[in-house]
């Protein structure tokens, strides 16, 4: 207007006017209440989560049409809400999908509102977020691979004792027994030495140990092989209520509960620090020394001399297996010294696998 150019005059209304009537658009304030329904919090990897939002018009005036955005995870969904009269409410159905292991945010809620051009947004935030659990794929094994330790304090078991706390039968004394577990009335009634025997009572300790160096894998496919057979392994070892101790190298899993420990599993990732698998072995030793049984889970890329090495730092006497996860491999069994070692490819043979172990 100073210097009198008509042209920029008529850009400057050109420009403006689309911006009053955008402005015409977002003015106003909506007054809902809205609703975020998980139908859970906690799915396994492949299932999929059902949740809803519910949209209410808690006035009593009639609100106008919008568009509600759900975030989940990085990705958003939107759906339209329509002109809702006085206490109505709109609810839409929606289902996340759950390929990989992870925990996912869902939520906020928020209601936009903006022009056809989108020049102008206006959004308001309704409901909060949400998380969800997506546990790793486990499976059921018979009885996992778990060694035993005589224990005062275990279960009896199918095995014969010379001395114990659980009495099984009498039988004719041998050269060696202890004098002490002599029963003497039999003794006398039947004119020959009789001496007690007993079940041995027993106590298992598992250790499940997850490799979780990234560079000892090949592919984010192959580690997930490897998280999932760990928690399978912890998860039948919880199921039989024996002791267990899962970690891996820079994390202890709880195990309080079932749903805990899946909590833990969960949000596990590859870590990129150089550890070495003898810190493993070293880690196991440490934190369980009465341990009866340490299950190794390693990825296709850990040598020999790396296996043979934290199995040199396990007690001794202890039963050491490590479970090798090799993407699509065949089930293989073969052994480095003391440590049995079986290898698997997809989750589905890790029971077979293991079902040899330890026999």
């Amino acid at each position: 207007l100073r210097f009198n150019v008509t042209e920029l005059n008529v850009i400057g209304f050109a420009l403006s006017a689309p911006m009053v009537i955008a402005a015409l658009f977002v003015l106003g304030r909506a007054s809902y209440r809205v609703t975020l329904d998980l139908q859970t919090h906690r799915v396994v990897v492949g299932t999929r989560a059902v949740g809803r939002v519910e949209v209410a018009n808690p006035t009593q005036r009639t609100l106008l049409p919008s568009r509600i955005e759900l975030a989940v995870g990085a990705a958003t969904a939107q759906f339209m809400v329509p002109r809702l009269p006085a206490e109505a409410s709109h609810e839409e159905l929606f289902a996340v999908p759950t390929k990989r292991r992870a925990v996912l945010v869902v939520g906020p809620v928020r209601s936009v509102r903006d022009d056809p051009l989108s020049l102008m947004r206006r959004q308001v935030t309704w409901a909060r977020s949400q998380e969800l659990f997506v546990h790793p794929r486990t499976v059921r094994l018979d009885e996992a691979a778990s060694g035993f330790l005589r224990d005062l304090e275990g279960t009896p078991s199918s095995d014969l004792s010379s001395s114990d706390i659980a009495f099984h039968a009498l039988r004719d004394y041998a050269p060696g027994d202890d004098r002490r577990h002599v029963h003497w009335r039999t003794t006398a009634r039947t004119g020959k030495l009789m001496v007690r025997q007993f079940e041995e009572t027993r106590r298992s300790h598992v250790v499940v140990a997850l490799d979780d160096l990234a560079e000892h894998y090949a592919s984010d496919e192959e580690f997930e092989l490897a998280v999932s057979a760990a928690a399978s392994i912890a998860a039948q070892t919880l199921r039989e209520e024996k002791e267990l101790t899962p970690f891996s190298f820079e994390a202890r899993q709880r195990t309080g509960t079932h749903r805990q420990m899946m909590d833990d599993y969960t949000v596990l990732e590859p870590v990129e620090e150089r550890y070495s698998l003898h810190e493993l072995g070293q880690k196991a030793a440490d934190l369980a020394p009465n341990a009866s049984a340490v299950m190794m889970v390693v990825g296709s890329h850990t040598t020999a001399r790396e296996l043979n090495s934290a199995a040199n730092q396990l007690p001794i006497g202890v039963m050491a297996v490590a479970i090798r996860c090799v993407d699509g491999a065949e089930v293989r069994r073969s052994a480095i010294g003391g440590l049995d070692v079986v290898t698997v490819g997809r989750l589905d043979t890790l029971a077979r696998a293991l079902r040899a172990v330890g026999r």
